[in-house]
């Protein structure tokens, strides 16, 4: 099913995939600056900066880096957690999750043409009221057991194409996937695949960059409508 029009971002169009999210807590810069490039050349279609542990300064200007290399590729950036710093960093969007600012105060600061994602956890309502609030993409998870959050509770996948019918929005699935079990989110309905360990540990980034991006080749999406008000 391909999201109405209407709801989809333009940053988001043509865009189904590899959502490579660059954590700094688990390759150091700049190894990390070098793997995101290997991801990018190997297909991921959209680039996330997540950092739990530098300060302000270093954030920043690790963004502006990651920035300048999405530029070069043509691929958003979306920093993780913090609105402000995706605007000095000239960055695309920001994802947020339950503990971040509100979208709303997001939106008022980043303006409307920026590309905002919110984590839903296993939460269809909480992800209906985030859309109907102005949300770009829905992310869910997590989908396999994960070393990123190993506390997390697991979703049923089927939730992935539930919502993206509910409610027409692009559908993430993040959560402990790799190249080799990422093919059943994509069949369940996930429109990018939001990946950490499963793409920076291998041994190849570029290679396994590409092997994500064949899940979609092999799974074209279905021209469907969603089921509007469900």
């Amino acid at each position: 099913m391909v999201p109405a029009p209407s709801r989809l971002h333009p940053l988001l169009r043509g865009r189904r995939g590899l959502y490579a999210v660059a954590d700094a807590g688990v390759l150091p810069f700049p190894r990390l600056l070098e793997a995101a490039a290997e991801a990018l050349a190997g297909g991921a279609v959209l680039l996330q900066y997540r950092d739990k542990e530098a300060d302000a300064a270093r954030r920043l200007e690790r963004a502006r880096a990651l920035a300048a290399l999405c530029r070069r590729h043509g691929v958003p950036l979306v920093v993780n957690d913090h609105p402000e710093l995706a605007r000095e960093a000239g960055a695309q969007g920001v994802h947020l999750g339950r503990d971040d600012p509100p979208m709303e105060s997001a939106r008022t600061l980043l303006g409307p043409q920026a590309l905002i994602g919110v984590s839903c956890y296993g939460d269809l309502e909480r992800a209906r009221a985030l859309a109907a609030a102005g949300a770009d993409y829905l992310a869910f998870g997590a989908c396999f057991p994960s070393r990123t959050k190993p506390g997390a509770c697991r979703i049923d996948p089927r939730l992935l194409g539930r919502a993206r019918r509910a409610l027409g929005l692009p559908v993430v699935a993040i959560g402990g996937i790799t190249a080799d079990n990422g093919a059943s989110l994509v069949a369940a309905g996930a429109d990018l695949l939001a990946v950490v360990r499963g793409l920076w540990e291998a041994r190849d980034v570029r290679a396994t960059a590409r092997r994500f991006q064949a899940l979609y080749q092999a799974s074209p999406p279905q021209d469907e409508h969603p089921e509007a008000g469900a």
